[in-house]
């Protein structure tokens, strides 16, 4: 028994050993060593992260690709933590501040519009919580495409998680544009459990066609619970669900979203803030404690759309009655 310990000690020691930390900096050409000799672009540093490594980025604004191809995105790695809000000269985590050093990941390739952006900025499949994006500004994803459902360049322009439970801290997803899921499209599929972390985040002014003006929910045939907390959501736009969209399709989804603002968001037709779908023998739910919800405003006037859903709130000024609309 003692020696199986050693071994299983000695293992995590060299693992920690072997973890290092990659430097980005906007204009650089190095080989990430080090601020002074830092990587251009976190692509650069993404091809060559290894699970329990840390990618320090510099204020500035980075694309997924110099070129017009739309198909590429920022891929996560198992395990890898990506920090942004560094001014490029710190020497510890505790001493970036975000909101001085905006570091952001845009879709802005092509032209100046949005026609021809990224589909999607930020794309992360079959990772676990160890895999973190902390610190950042996505904007302007533009997945406009004409695919099916799930499709990358039909959902989440901002981020896509496909079968994968990422942690994200800390950032603020703005005007991005989607069919569905404009800011970050949650896939669960294939008997899967899923349950990524989003904290202390914005999203704002983001836009869906169809749902999920900021986040779409998807249970294909698994279980997608996703726990949102300490969020702001403001000025998002879709027909259903312009905050929030949950969809069961013989799966599951079980949304737990705590504390969070729902400001000014506006559907139109049903479920400003949130829209819970369920088909087939799917299951669609909503657990919202402590949120605020004001001025959000369905046509219809639903603000919530639910089938199983529970929500307290502090604050629940909404027009046309718009908060939760559940089928």
């Amino acid at each position: 028994m003692k020696k199986g310990l050693l071994l299983i000690v000695c293992l995590m020691t060299a693992l920690l050993i072997d973890a290092k930390t990659i430097f980005v900096k906007a204009g650089s050409n190095g080989n990430g060593t080090a601020w002074n000799n830092a990587f251009g672009n976190p692509q650069q540093a993404l091809k060559v992260a290894a699970n329990g490594d840390q990618i320090w980025v510099a204020k500035g604004t980075y694309a997924p690709t110099t070129s017009n191809n739309r198909n590429l995105s920022f891929q996560l790695i198992e395990g890898v933590a990506l920090y942004g809000g560094f001014a490029g000269n710190e020497t510890q985590l505790t001493q970036r501040n975000t909101n001085q050093n905006q570091t952001i990941l845009t879709g802005e390739i092509g032209t100046p519009s949005l026609d021809d952006n990224s589909f999607t900025i930020v794309y992360a499949e079959n990772v676990t919580q160890k895999t973190i994006v902390d610190g950042f500004i996505l904007t302007r994803g533009a997945a406009n495409g004409f695919g099916a459902s799930g499709d990358l360049s039909f959902s989440g322009a901002a981020m896509f998680n496909k079968e994968a439970s990422p942690t994200i801290k800390n950032c603020t997803f703005k005007n991005n544009y989607a069919r569905e899921g404009a800011a970050i499209y949650n896939y669960a599929s294939n008997g899967g459990t899923y349950n990524p972390t989003i904290a202390n985040c914005n999203f704002i002014a983001n836009k869906a066609d169809f749902d999920g003006g900021a986040i779409f929910n998807m249970a294909l045939n698994g279980q997608s619970s996703p726990n949102i907390r300490n969020c702001n959501f403001e000025k998002n736009q879709s027909t259903y669900g312009a905050a929030i969209l949950n969809k069961g399709v013989n799966g599951k989804v079980k949304a737990a979203i705590t504390n969070c603002v729902f400001s000014a968001n506006a559907s139109i037709l049903s479920g400003a803030i949130v829209y819970n779908l369920r088909e087939g023998r799917g299951e669609s739910n909503s657990i919202m404690t402590g949120c605020k919800f004001i001025e959000n405003e369905a046509v219809n006037g639903d603000s919530f759309g639910a089938s199983t859903v529970t929500a307290s709130s502090s604050n629940a000024q909404n027009r046309g009655g718009a908060v939760l609309r559940s089928y």
